[in-house]
């Protein structure tokens, strides 16, 4: 069907279908937690297993090709693994086991405006008065939607639990695009992506010897089915989705297709999981996009 439309058309359709594979991760991890009491840094180790095989059949041909790598490179490419696919990835996890699917993708999504801040602060970038009001849309609308959730919980700490492993996650994610740009122009997108996933999964496995016995991986199908399911449609897919539609339509158009994301979050965490839906969320998740895009207008 892509193959019938012109450049720009298949393009938005990639970058929907990415947003919406993206969108559906929290989903799969909160589902897992429903059907047995596995921690994150299992579900983690488990989503890296099933992805690993998918990206070297995939990724293989880049591994071979490029420059060679000196140490300096190794360094940074296990910075940008550590903080981007593992670091951001676990702590979101974690958090999930606090908040809603919902608020979970609202805080995420406020990582552009994160990597501004880090490149105000180490990279001497200048604050225009633009992004300094999508810096404030972008927080109020978290604002709006944390307070949303935390009414309707049963636990008031929880709440703050999550929202701060969240943020965490995000500022990690931030981190990884903010540094990224180095490896990426040496390496090219395609196989400095490959690595530093490599580099991630290695990262959650060690993680998993450290702290749970091997047994911990033995599970009830729907997770191994959850798990799969996050590894290709929310992982796996998504990211290749998201490169085709950069190519067609360029980063800038493919964000902004991408602020789908929460929205789709929210209602199918409302449709799924039976998470409570409110004015005051939804309110919130367009000062958030609003922000995105006072970002993307920068």
């Amino acid at each position: 069907m892509l193959t019938q439309m012109s450049s720009r058309q298949s393009g938005m359709v990639l970058a929907v279908l990415a947003a919406f594979g993206f969108s559906f991760k929290a989903i799969f991890v909160k589902l897992a937690y429903q059907v047995a009491p596995v921690d994150a840094v299992t579900l983690l180790s488990l989503r890296m297993m099933f992805s690993l095989p998918l990206f070297v059949i995939t990724g293989y041909a880049y591994l071979r090709s490029g420059p060679a790598l000196g140490w300096k490179d190794w360094l940074l490419l296990v910075f940008l693994g550590l903080t981007g696919y593992y670091g951001a990835s676990i702590l979101d996890f974690m958090g999930l086991q606090y908040i809603s699917a919902g608020l979970e993708r609202v805080i995420l999504f406020t990582y552009p405006t994160i990597t501004i801040l880090i490149g105000l602060l180490f990279l001497n970038k200048p604050l225009s008065v633009r992004l300094g009001i999508a810096l404030a849309l972008c927080y109020a609308g978290v604002s709006l939607v944390f307070i949303s959730d935390s009414q309707v919980s049963e636990d008031s700490v929880a709440p703050w639990i999550g929202a701060g492993l969240v943020f965490a996650s995000a500022v990690s994610y931030a981190a990884y695009n903010a540094f990224s740009e180095v490896s990426i122009s040496k390496l090219g997108a395609a196989r400095f992506s490959v690595l530093a996933l490599v580099i991630s999964i290695a990262a959650a496995q060690l993680h998993f010897l450290a702290v749970n016995p091997v047994s911990d991986l033995v599970q009830p199908l729907p997770v191994y089915g959850y798990c799969a399911a996050m590894a290709l449609f929310s992982t796996v897919m998504p990211i290749f989705f998201q490169s085709g539609a950069i190519q067609r339509i360029g980063a800038g158009r493919t964000v902004l297709v991408g602020m789908l994301g929460p929205v789709m979050t929210i209602f199918f965490s409302w449709l799924i999981l039976a998470e409570p839906m409110t004015w005051a969320q939804l309110c919130g998740t367009a000062l958030v996009l609003a922000g995105i895009y006072q970002v993307r207008r920068s």
